[in-house]
C-alpha cells in the first residue's frame, strides 16, 4: 500500500493564495513536471480532478490548493501508474478528512528499479501486464488493440510490456487528445525504425567484439546516439513549424 506523496510543485500556497491563471499554474508545475501542458491541465479538470474557480467571463482561476492537488495527481500518475478514477476517489476522501490508502501501482520508478541489474546497472527484462499499461495510458482495450495493429505498441516476445513501451503508449494517448490517430503516427514509427537502423550500423562492430567492456561501450554509445537523434528530430520539427507558421 502507498500514501499520497507530498511536497514539490505547490510552493507559495499558504502565504500567497491569490487566484492565478492556467498559464501561471503551468509555470509552477513545470519545474517538477516538464512535460505537462495546458491541454493536460484542462483534461484533468474535465475528469473532475480539480475544480478551479471561473471568472464571469469564463476564465479559470486556480488557488494554491488547486495547484498542489494537480501536483499530487501528476505524481501519482507518473510514479505509480494509478488510474484517474482511483486518484480522484483517494484525494476526495482525504479532502473529507477520511483515512485513505492506495493500491501499489508498479509505476515507472518501480519498473525501472526492478528492471535494473544491481551489479551492472544494465536494464533487464522488467515487464508490466496489459491491465497496468491500460491504466498508465488511461485508454481502453480497443485503443490498445488499434495501436498494436499499427505497430506503435507491441508486447515483448516473453509477454508483457517494458518501460519504453509504456512511455510510447502514454505519448500516443496524449497525441490522441489532439485528434492525432494511430494512422497519422505511422510515419513517425517508420522514421524511428530507420533511425534505429542507423544506430545499429554504428555500434555493430563494437557489439561483435569479444571484450565485454567493448560490448558495454556499444550499449552506452547506442543510448547516446539515440538521445542525439531525438534532440535532432525535435529541433528539425521546431524549425519546420517556424517556417510554416511565419
Amino acid at each position: 500500500m502507498l500514501r499520497t506523496p507530498t511536497g514539490g510543485a505547490g510552493h507559495g500556497t499558504a502565504a500567497d493564495d491569490r487566484p492565478v491563471s492556467i498559464g501561471t499554474v503551468l509555470l509552477r508545475l513545470r519545474d517538477e513536471f516538464p512535460e505537462v501542458t495546458i491541454s493536460k491541465i484542462r483534461f484533468l479538470e474535465a475528469e473532475g480532478l480539480v475544480e478551479p474557480q471561473r471568472t464571469p467571463s469564463g476564465y479559470r482561476k486556480f488557488r494554491g490548493a488547486d495547484v498542489e492537488r494537480l501536483a499530487q495527481v501528476l505524481r501519482l500518475q507518473r510514479d505509480h501508474y494509478l488510474p484517474l478514477k482511483v486518484i480522484r476517489e483517494h484525494l476526495d476522501a482525504l479532502a473529507r478528512g477520511e483515512q485513505s490508502t492506495l493500491p501499489s501501482g508498479g509505476g515507472p520508478q518501480d519498473l525501472a528499479e526492478s528492471g535494473r541489474d544491481a551489479d551492472s546497472g544494465r536494464a533487464t527484462a522488467a515487464r508490466i501486464g496489459r491491465a497496468e499499461l491500460l491504466a498508465a495510458a488511461e485508454v481502453t482495450e480497443s485503443d490498445l488493440d488499434e495501436w498494436e495493429s499499427y505497430g506503435l505498441v507491441a508486447p515483448a516476445a516473453e509477454g508483457g510490456y517494458d518501460a519504453e513501451t509504456v512511455t510510447v503508449a502514454k505519448l500516443v494517448a496524449d497525441l490522441g487528445r489532439f485528434g492525432l490517430e494511430p494512422r497519422h503516427l505511422r510515419a513517425i514509427r517508420a522514421a524511428a525504425d530507420r533511425e534505429a537502423g542507423l544506430v545499429e550500423q554504428v555500434i555493430a562492430p563494437l557489439r561483435r567484439h569479444r571484450n565485454p567492456q567493448t560490448r558495454a561501450h556499444a550499449e552506452a554509445t547506442a543510448r547516446e546516439l539515440a538521445e542525439l537523434s531525438v534532440r535532432l528530430h525535435s529541433a528539425l520539427v521546431q524549425t519546420a513549424l517556424r517556417v510554416r507558421l511565419h
